[in-house]
């Protein structure tokens, strides 16, 4: 496929963090994006490798800065992990490092969440990382325990600056270890992959909207997807340069999507 062709009917996956919302505030012209996209009936997914909230709760969050996305269009790390669980081993247990995001995510594929002789070890993102919940971690993979890790992001924004993320963390048990994580966040292009199996819809016809050209772009990309490059987040003009493929299309944001979303490209 090329861009040239007539596409009828676009599919977005798009990032939220740098995208749509800056923290709690909103990236200008994002609702008049989405809004776009909700009048015409375009389906979409917002993704985020943020496991620490449930989709309700992202929904309430992006409710709060003027975004009214509905919960079934909202696709974590957390769900992408536990569809990933589910189908390797269905009704199994874990010892989960994380959120009520993951925690609840688990639970609804019918996971049973214990430290005695767990199939896997699930660590995911949290603001309240201890000692003694590493150590058992670190104990169990050792037992023979499966590690799983929900993206591989080594930090994480905040008002004040870097907060240490799921790989850092992932980086300490597998240095106590030797052993790796599999990762099924982005840039693993299963996360994109899920959140088109959980809409029904095909990367032939997706466009994967992001801020990084490490983990959005890439995984779009081995997903099959066309790419948008948008300014507003981690990735500038002179980054893509640095990088040995490229998005289809680098934009300022979102908002120069706006009166387009039908043919994005301009053909």
């Amino acid at each position: 496929m090329t861009t040239d062709e007539k596409i009828p009917g676009w599919t977005y996956l798009m990032d939220m963090d740098g995208v749509l919302v800056h923290e709690e505030h909103l990236v200008p012209g994002a609702d008049a994006f989405l809004a776009e996209l909700q009048e015409s009936g375009t389906p979409f997914v917002v993704l985020t490798n943020n496991s620490i909230r449930t989709p309700r709760d992202l929904r309430a969050r992006l409710l709060q800065s003027g975004l009214d996305i509905p919960e079934r269009s909202i696709w974590t790390s957390a769900l992408a992990t536990a569809t990933f669980l589910h189908n390797q081993r269905p009704d199994g247990t874990a010892y989960v490092v994380g959120e009520s995001g993951l925690t609840t995510a688990l639970h609804d594929i019918g996971y049973v969440l214990t430290d005695n002789d767990p199939d896997y070890v699930v660590l995911g993102e949290t603001r309240t990382y201890s000692f003694e919940a590493i150590t058992t971690a670190i104990r169990l993979v050792e037992r023979g325990a499966r590690f799983i890790a929900t993206n591989p992001d080594a930090t994480g924004p905040s008002r004040e600056g870097s907060l240490p993320a799921t790989g850092s963390v992932a980086a300490l048990i597998t240095r106590a270890t030797g052993r790796e994580p599999y990762y099924v966040g982005k840039p693993n292009p299963l996360m994109m992959r899920s959140a088109l199996r959980a809409i029904g819809a095909h990367s032939e016809h997706t466009l994967m909207i992001g801020d990084r050209m490490d983990t959005d772009v890439v995984s779009g990309l081995e997903a099959g997807l066309q790419t948008i490059l948008v300014l507003t987040g981690i990735s500038g003009r002179e980054t893509v340069e640095a990088f040995p493929y490229r998005p289809t299309l680098v934009l300022n944001s979102v908002a120069d999507l706006v009166g387009r979303t039908a043919d994005p490209f301009g053909h």
